[in-house]
């Protein structure tokens, strides 16, 4: 619903939490991380902190800039579309952390919210029916902990925009550096 020029900056700032599914998704190029990742990750390290800005490392990013390998092609254009292969999150997961979780924003380390194969981008479509920002190619995931990073994310501020480039930086507090 938001346009890009009017998501609040308390939305694209704050705690990170990063669900790691990359032995998932090495596994299967078309993974999409649904609740039993969150109900693991929550196991391990309890339960997602309201307002997190949650971040899916499914490993990908190790495969930027090749086009091949990120996007499952190298081919461009309409006919290119039904060969894309990359993990993402399962529309399931995304209903569900509206309906069960508060989180600020989600960011994945792969070119869409939406895995490779979908028709009808529907992690989209309710994440921001939602206003719930979505990161995509966020690099360097591996660098971060699955909790104590905090994110800021800045998107440039285009009017009336439903997407743009994002600058997004993290950084740890001294004790875990």
């Amino acid at each position: 619903r938001h346009s890009v020029d009017q998501v609040p900056l308390d939305r694209l700032t704050g705690e990170a939490v990063v669900v790691d599914v990359a032995e998932k998704a090495n596994r299967n190029p078309d993974y999409q991380a649904g609740v039993n990742d969150i109900e693991d990750w929550e196991k391990k390290y309890g339960r997602l902190p309201d307002g997190c800005i949650l971040l899916f490392r499914t490993g990908w990013g190790r495969f930027y800039p090749d086009a091949e390998k990120y996007l499952g092609t190298r081919e461009k254009g309409q006919a290119a579309v039904a060969k894309l292969h990359f993990p993402s999150v399962h529309p399931d997961l995304a209903a569900w952390l509206l309906k069960n979780r508060k989180i600020k924003a989600l960011g994945v380390d792969t070119p869409s919210v939406d895995y490779g194969q979908s028709k009808d981008f529907k992690t989209h479509q309710l994440l921001y029916a939602e206003n719930i920002p979505g990161f995509e190619n966020v690099a360097n995931l591996e660098a971060l902990p699955a909790r104590g990073a905090y994110v800021v994310a800045l998107p440039m501020k285009i009017k009336n925009g439903t997407g743009a480039p994002l600058r997004i930086v993290a950084w740890l507090p001294a004790a875990m550096e």
